[in-house]
């Protein structure tokens, strides 16, 4: 499968971000896009709500439906599948986007910010999974994928944000349970980005830390095209992988990643977890 016409992407966290871009990415096909995310009224520092991505997706090619969905909650993910499969006639495609990330300490994480990237990260990403697979197991080329980072079980990626690792760690523990769980009917797959990746919310995290800056980072693009890579082959055979997004592309022969940087004079910070 060369390109995603007219197949059916679920993607949560899709108003702005990786989500949006891997959305537009699919569009530029002509594949139908379901948002699933939580912004509608716009945010005072986040741009982008499930509406105005919408209306870039069908301006890019495709078809969208923006929903209201908070993937902590049961109802609202299955009400948004049956919508989606009512609307589009099955999903194709789940990308398991949507996260909540809060980098610090043992004694300076509360309990409320453990919660919610338990609920969103691993919870999240399970429930949308057990959602959609009654549909995907209908699809004829069906994928799920992740963005997680690898499973590495190792002092330094745990020690700085113990919460945040296994809540991230839970995502990809769902790659690899259920690659192996649905091997040969469901390809089921990580993608990561080997450097900081440019966004809104990458912006607000370096003022709160004081440390990270998008000019030393990769555009959203880069996790889109790789993410189009891998949801292009056949899901039957490419499963159970911790893709790293220049090394899918290197594998496509796509090898100048230099339209990707955002500034190309300044240096490229490693992503967490590599």
């Amino acid at each position: 499968m060369s390109n995603l016409k007219g197949k059916t992407l679920f993607i949560t966290g899709a108003s702005r971000g990786i989500g949006k871009a891997i959305a537009l990415r699919a569009a530029k096909d002509g594949a139908n896009i379901v948002i699933a995310a939580k912004t509608t009224d716009p945010h005072p520092k986040l741009p982008g709500t499930i509406y105005s991505a919408a209306e870039e997706v069908e301006a890019a090619g495709g078809k969208a439906l923006p929903l209201l969905v908070d993937i902590r909650e049961e109802e609202g993910v299955r009400a948004a599948v049956a919508q989606a499969v009512s609307t589009f006639g099955g999903i194709d495609i789940l990308v398991n986007n949507a996260s909540a990330i809060n980098i610090s300490g043992t004694l300076e994480t509360p309990m409320k910010r453990y919660d919610l990237m338990h609920q969103v990260n691993t919870r999240g990403t399970f429930l949308c999974s057990q959602a959609c697979l009654p549909e995907l197991l209908k699809a004829p080329n069906p994928h799920i994928l992740m963005l997680s980072p690898p499973l590495n079980m190792t002092e330094q990626w745990f020690a700085p944000h113990v919460a945040y690792t296994m809540a991230k760690y839970g995502m990809s523990m769902c790659v690899l349970g259920m690659a192996g769980e649905f091997r040969g009917r469901v390809g089921v797959n990580a993608l990561w980005p080997r450097t900081i990746i440019a966004t809104a919310a990458l912006a607000m995290l370096g003022e709160s830390e004081g440390k990270v800056s998008a000019r030393n980072g990769r555009t959203p693009e880069i996790v889109a095209d790789a993410a189009h890579a891998i949801l292009t082959r056949d899901g039957k055979t490419t499963t159970g992988n911790f893709f790293i997004d220049d090394a899918v592309l290197a594998s496509a022969g796509i090898t100048d990643l230099s339209g990707y940087a955002v500034d190309p004079s300044a240096p490229l910070f490693p992503d967490i977890f590599l």
